[in-house]
């Protein structure tokens, strides 16, 4: 090629490396915007293990004593001791734990959520339960009283 159409040389990676930056651009705005993202399980167990033993720790002297304060921190300071070596043998169990939660959490809103859609379109369950349009004629069901005179429904 001559050096009139010769391109200059390009970076190989100048892709990845704008996506990077966008990436950090973007990282950096959400911080901004939300503070610091939460840390890993095991970080975010160690902040809560040292926050409750600050607050114990800060309690009124007079509502524990001068002895008991004493004991309150011995105690705090065996708590720590004990947690520590588990996070740090570790530490991806934590991280499993808190995803399991999370995928247990999703599963209940699930299942509230279409519970509540059928409470609230009046749709039949579909266990083996009595169905509305049994009961519907029937004048001892509670389901036909409506709302007591000061609108509200009672759930006893």
């Amino acid at each position: 090629m001559s050096d009139a159409t010769e391109r200059p040389a390009a970076d190989s990676d100048a892709w990845a490396t704008a996506c990077a930056e966008d990436l950090e651009a973007e990282k950096a705005r959400r911080r901004a915007t939300y503070g610091p993202q939460p840390g890993s399980a095991t970080e975010e167990l160690r902040k809560l293990v040292d926050a409750v033993a600050d607050k114990v720790s800060a309690l009124p002297g007079p509502l524990f004593g001068v002895a008991a304060q004493g004991a309150v921190q011995q105690f705090i300071n065996q708590a720590k001791a004990a947690v520590e070596p588990v996070i740090e043998r570790n530490p991806g169990v934590f991280d499993h734990l808190a995803a399991a939660g999370n995928e247990l959490l999703a599963a209940y809103r699930s299942a509230v959520e279409s519970q509540e859609a059928r409470w609230t379109q009046g749709t039949p369950p579909s266990t083996g339960a009595v169905r509305e349009t049994e009961k519907a004629g029937d004048p001892t069901d509670p389901r036909d009283e409506g709302p007591g005179p000061d609108g509200r429904i009672d759930l006893d």
